[in-house]
């Protein structure tokens, strides 16, 4: 039922992060980042990607507006991190296809200084990336190429190293990323594993889907969908959502549907949590 530019977890496993690039591209199977590209109306997507796409739309029509509305709360995010919170590193896993304005530009419209590492395990997401990603003359932006399932790849990366200062505190972004991950997958370990590699004053932003804000008669079609789509979702409930911030200290309004987390436009312009059925949080560890 959700997605983002952040969805980057290929439903074909088969592939190994250290596989050339070109080996690891399989235009038969979808995969989230380019199907999320093809709901914005994107070109860089394969036929596999749009008939994913078209069999989460048949059972779920708002998915458009889901990946929009999503996408509008990691730049609210973003802003209250680089404001508020006075962040200026952030580590945003889950890239997805460039789409401006990009993470980077958002932080460093406020903080030219900001520097970002994104890490996708998509060749086609990390090419534009590499192309199109480009700082602001005082910040920095780096790429890397892994899996969310891998955190010990992502956190030993070179090109992470030479970027952040993981003793300083860090935005870590994990938008409409972690319901690619099964509960084989371990994604509250994974998730605690990140935390735990970023200092005291940093901050966890987390977008999810789930059907607690559909109605019944959609929610039940959730499994099914995902069967259709071919690509795995694991839909998850506001108290174990909540789970992934164990330890955390949520900043208002705590964990609430992602069109009203600190909502920007006035209420009667504002899309109804049915047709965004997402949970989002933002979160400072103490």
């Amino acid at each position: 039922m959700a997605d983002t530019a952040s969805e980057s977890l290929e439903s074909g496993r088969q592939a190994r992060p250290d596989a050339p690039p070109s080996s690891r591209i399989d235009p038969t199977m979808p995969h989230a980042a380019r199907r999320y590209d093809y709901w914005l109306g994107g070109k860089d997507n394969f036929a596999a990607d749009r008939a994913s796409g078209d069999a989460v739309a048949a059972a779920y029509p708002a998915i458009r507006t889901t990946v929009i509305e999503n996408r509008r709360f990691m730049h609210r995010a973003t802003r209250h991190l680089a404001t508020a919170g006075r962040i200026r590193q952030f580590l945003d896993i889950g890239t997805g296809i460039p789409t401006s304005p990009n993470m980077h530009e958002v932080a460093q419209h406020i903080a030219p200084g900001s520097r970002v590492v994104y890490v996708d395990n998509d060749p086609i997401v990390l090419a534009h990336a590499r192309a199109l990603l480009t700082s602001a003359p005082d910040g920095a932006t780096a790429y890397v190429d892994a899996d969310l399932r891998d955190p010990e790849r992502i956190l030993h990366h070179p090109d992470l190293r030479a970027t952040l200062d993981l003793t300083r505190p860090v935005g870590l972004m994990l938008v409409a990323i972690l319901h690619f991950l099964r509960d084989s997958d371990d994604p509250y370990g994974v998730t605690r594993r990140l935390i735990e590699a970023i200092p005291s004053g940093s901050y966890v932003v987390i977008s999810h889907a789930t059907t607690d804000l559909v109605p019944r008669h959609i929610a039940a079609t959730a499994a099914s969908t995902t069967a259709t789509s071919m690509i795995d979702m694991a839909f998850r409930t506001r108290d174990q959502f909540e789970s992934f911030f164990d330890g955390l200290e949520l900043i208002p309004p705590g964990i609430s549907p992602v069109t009203e987390w600190r909502p920007e436009d006035p209420p009667e312009q504002r899309t109804p949590a049915v047709q965004a059925s997402m949970y989002a949080a933002v979160a400072r560890k103490p």
